[in-house]
C-alpha cells in the first residue's frame, strides 16, 4: 500500500512475499532511515549509527561497535561496575522506609542510568537530570514527524518550525555535557593517566581518533553523537 505523507511517500508491506523482498532480497536498498529534523539537530547530521547513510562509514563504525565497543572482553570488564551500581540499588530498596511506596521504575531507571554513564563516561554524569530531560524530550519529539518533516522542500517550514528551536535548544545543553566529558578524557590522555585495558566508551574513540588509521576520521562530533545515540537506545525502554 502506498501513502502519501505530505511530500513523502511510504511503503506499507504487510505480506511476507513482499516482506522477505524489503527485508532480504533488497536490504541495502531499503536500509537508510529517513532523515528528519530531530535526527538531524540531535545526532550531528546524521553521524551516529542509526541514522547515518548505509555505506562505508557506516559500516566503520559498525565494526568499531562490535570490536572496540561492544566485545565480550568489553563487557566483561564492566561487571564491576554492574555489580557495583546493582548492589547500591539493593542497598537503597533495603533503606526505604516501609511506610512508603517505592518508585521501582524510577530507581532502575536511575541504575541503568548510572551503569551507562560510568561504562561511557568513566563516572556518573555530573548533571544527570538535564542529560535524562534531554533523553526524555528527543524520545518525544523524534516519535513521529512534524511539518517540516512531511514537506522537506518547505523553507519556510524548516526554518521556522517549533520543534526546530527546541531541538536546537535541548542540542546546545546536551552538546555542553558532552563536550566537557571529552575535554576531560583528552586532558587525562595528555597528563598520561590513561591506562589500555581500563578505558571506557570515550576513550576507545579518542584513541581511535588519534590513531588516525580509519578511512573515514572521526572527530568530537562523531564521538557525542554516537555515544548520546548508545546511551538513549539503553535508556529509552524505560522513558
Amino acid at each position: 500500500m502506498h501513502l502519501k505523507l505530505g511530500e513523502v511517500s511510504t511503503i506499507v508491506v504487510s505480506s511476507p512475499l513482499f516482506a522477505k523482498e524489503v527485508l532480504k532480497n533488497h536490504d541495502p536498498s531499503c536500509a537508510d532511515r529517513p532523515e528528519t529534523l530531530a535526527s538531524k539537530i540531535m545526532w550531528n547530521k546524521y553521524s551516529d549509527i542509526a541514522f547515518c547513510p548505509y555505506g562505508n562509514y557506516w559500516r566503520q563504525m559498525r565494526k568499531i561497535c562490535i570490536v572496540e565497543l561492544l566485545s565480550s572482553k568489553n563487557v566483561r570488564s564492566f561487571e564491576s561496575i554492574r555489580l557495583d551500581e546493582a548492589s547500591g540499588l539493593v542497598e537503597s530498596i533495603q533503606s526505604s522506609s516501609q511506610e512508603v511506596p517505592i518508585n521501582l521504575s524510577e530507581k532502575i531507571f536511575f541504575y541503568i542510568s548510572s551503569i551507562t554513564c560510568r561504562a561511557a563516561f568513566g563516572k556518573v554524569c555530573r548533571d544527570p537530570d538535564t542529560l535524562i530531560n534531554v533523553l526524555k524530550n528527543t524520545v518525544v519529539l523524534a516519535g513521529g514527524f512534524g511539518f517540516a518533516d512531511l514537506f522537506p522542500s518547505s523553507k519556510m517550514l524548516n526554518i521556522f518550525s517549533w520543534n526546530k528551536l527546541k531541538l536546537s535548544k535541548m542540542h546546545r545543553k546536551l552538546d555542553s555535557i558532552l563536550e566537557d566529558i571529552i575535554d576531560e578524557h583528552q586532558q587525562k590522555s595528555a597528563n598520561g593517566s590513561g591506562e589500555s585495558g581500563d578505558e571506557d566508551l570515550v576513550d576507545v574513540f579518542l584513541r581511535l581518533k588519534n590513531s588516525r588509521t580509519l578511512e573515514f576520521p572521526i572527530e568530537n562530533e562523531n564521538i557525542k553523537a554516537i555515544i548520546f545515540k548508545m546511551k538513549e537506545k539503553w535508556m529509552d525502554g524505560f522513558i
